[in-house]
């Protein structure tokens, strides 16, 4: 009788429930998936909750494998050596393979007044704790949002849309990740929803008090209500137990996602750092990151070589309101190229990727196995390990849908 298989995967977002569900592909393994709540956040969603358009919790039974076992609790410590995590409410797990997929959150900001009184919007209880605020605060009050990448961006659209008087704060440049054609496009739908952009030198924030936002420059911003989208950071999970990250926290990991410190933890999504070079943060490389690393553990299982990363990207995209947006093209390599889509046809697209990617998990909660991983040469991102060395170690993230 074939000896079974305990995997244990911390973190139920969009790479944690990929990775659960493809491990079901085998019958002798067993999967259990912790994570903090009892339901799916469709996090690319969460700028929606704050502007109160939509919502942002799915039923996990609509994207997890029956296979799968839901532990709803909080790991507190992984204990690599006894191939177990102890959790939050006092049991532990055991586990032959951990698959760590704890995501990210928001980064603890260092601007004074930012953490007191700025307001965070990266997890689904920060978007339910501003929208009461934005209720009780009448629609003519200054709102600030500090943080121009696409989350930034999507939360400023959002509430502009919904006729709040909103200043979007850059601290640089508006959208560094998008082509110069696509930036002039989200600046001029920014502009026709009265959206104020400061950008350039001396737009970034040095203090943020209970009514305003002082700049660099000198300039204080009236602002009622503040929402912070500036950089993203991750749980401390792993180097409180023991296990090496990055200058951000992320898990380090060789090209097949599995830990330079031990061959039984692989990672996945947002938290993980290959060879200290991490993909975007975003769904779109949390799915195959997911599936990359069930992939790694069913091999080791079969006693075969994983695969390395082969990861392409191919665009970014972002809303601008319920009816505006971009799709902006990007190479290989995940640099944006000069062709974008924008206007109500990005708009469509943009809903378009919130159900494909949930269809994706379903897909693979009803058949493990049936997403597919795209195998594209890896010589941009060979050209950058050779460039970087052994182990890099990149000290800020912005995340993207």
């Amino acid at each position: 009788m074939a000896e079974n298989t305990d995997v244990v995967v911390i973190g139920g977002g969009y790479a944690g429930v990929m990775a659960a569900n493809r491990l079901t592909l085998r019958g002798d393994v067993t999967v259990t998936l912790v994570n903090p709540r009892p339901d799916f956040v469709h996090r690319i969603r969460l700028h929606q909750v704050v502007g109160g358009t939509g919502d942002a919790v799915v039923d996990y039974r609509e994207v997890l494998g029956e296979r799968v076992r839901l532990v709803v609790d909080t790991v507190e410590r992984i204990d690599a050596a006894g191939r177990s995590v102890a959790l939050a409410s006092g049991g532990t797990v055991g586990y032959d393979y951990l698959v760590y997929a704890v995501g990210s959150g928001s980064a603890d900001p260092a601007v004074p007044g930012a953490a007191e009184f700025a307001h965070p919007i990266a997890t689904l209880e920060d978007a339910r704790r501003l929208r009461p605020l934005l209720d009780a605060t009448p629609a003519t009050a200054p709102v600030t949002v500090v943080g121009a990448g696409p989350t930034g961006i999507e939360a400023a659209a959002e509430l502009a849309e919904t006729g709040r008087a909103v200043t979007l704060v850059c601290g640089g440049v508006l959208g560094p990740a998008l082509h110069t054609k696509g930036r002039r496009s989200v600046a001029a739908r920014l502009a026709r929803l009265g959206v104020a952009v400061l950008d350039g030198s001396g737009t970034e924030v040095t203090a943020v008090t209970r009514d305003a936002v002082r700049l660099a420059d000198g300039r204080e911003l009236p602002s009622r209500v503040t929402l912070w989208t500036a950089g993203f950071g991750v749980p401390d999970l792993a180097a409180r137990s023991g296990l090496r990250t990055d200058a951000l926290g992320r898990l380090l990991t060789d090209e097949t996602l599995t830990s330079v410190d031990d061959g039984r933890v692989v990672a996945a999504g947002d938290s993980a750092a290959p060879s200290g070079l991490p993909l975007r943060m975003g769904c779109q490389s949390a799915l195959p990151l997911g599936a990359r690393a069930a992939d790694t553990v069913l091999s080791r299982i079969a006693g075969e070589r994983p695969a390395e990363l082969k990861q392409p990207f191919s665009a970014w995209c972002v809303s601008l309101g319920r009816r505006d947006g971009i799709f902006q093209l990007a190479n290989r390599s995940d640099v944006a190229m000069g062709f974008h889509v924008d206007g109500n046809l990005a708009a469509k697209a943009k809903e378009t990727v919130y159900k494909v990617v949930l269809k994706h998990l379903a897909a693979e909660a009803g058949k493990p196995g049936s997403y597919r991983l795209h195998r594209v040469p890896g010589d941009a991102r060979r050209r950058l390990l050779r460039q970087a060395g052994p182990v890099g170690a990149p000290v800020t993230a912005e995340r993207t849908a």
